[in-house]
């Protein structure tokens, strides 16, 4: 770390198990203000930063420092973290990411990663998703989707077809 970053975390009174966390961020790679600014937003919050699992996660995920840094204002870091990186994986569109990211942020109802996944892998699309979660689907009328959605489709082309006629010889 630059001089100046050390001496911005001295200033915050950064702990031993805080220094520990940072060590983890840098070899994440990280930038020096970020990390200072991971700090003082854990501090802000009258608590010890220790969420580097969660920002490597996030880093490693595609996740701008600008979005850690949000979600770390929050104090949801730890929170949210899993389901944004499993919504990264899933292979949702960076705008769609970047919605459901404000949803939870902001405490509104949103589907779970789990089911957004589920939902994707019945052929469903994104906008059609975004649209249901917009209307307030909730997990438990998801799973109906899912469920109906995949009984037709394990059902599909199986029907019986009734030969009349003679058989050749």
């Amino acid at each position: 770390m630059w001089s100046d970053s050390v001496e911005q975390l001295k200033a915050l009174n950064t702990s031993d198990s805080e220094v520990a966390q940072l060590v983890r961020l840098k070899q994440a790679g990280l930038a020096d203000d970020t990390c200072v600014a991971l700090v003082s937003a854990a501090h802000q919050h009258k608590h010890v930063f220790s969420s580097a699992d969660s920002v490597s996660s996030l880093e490693g995920a595609g996740f701008s420092d600008e979005q850690i840094l949000d979600i770390a204002k929050t104090d949801q870091l730890d929170v949210v973290s899993g389901d944004l990186v499993t919504l990264r994986l899933i292979g949702l569109s960076d705008s769609t990411v970047q919605f459901l990211m404000q949803r939870k942020l902001s405490g509104q109802p949103t589907l779970s990663s789990g089911e957004i996944s589920r939902l994707k892998n019945t052929g469903l699309s994104e906008s059609w998703i975004i649209g249901q979660i917009k209307a307030g689907m909730t997990d438990a009328q998801a799973d109906k989707v899912i469920a109906l959605r995949e009984a037709e489709r394990a059902h599909a082309n199986t029907g019986f077809v009734r030969v009349r006629g003679r058989r050749p010889r």
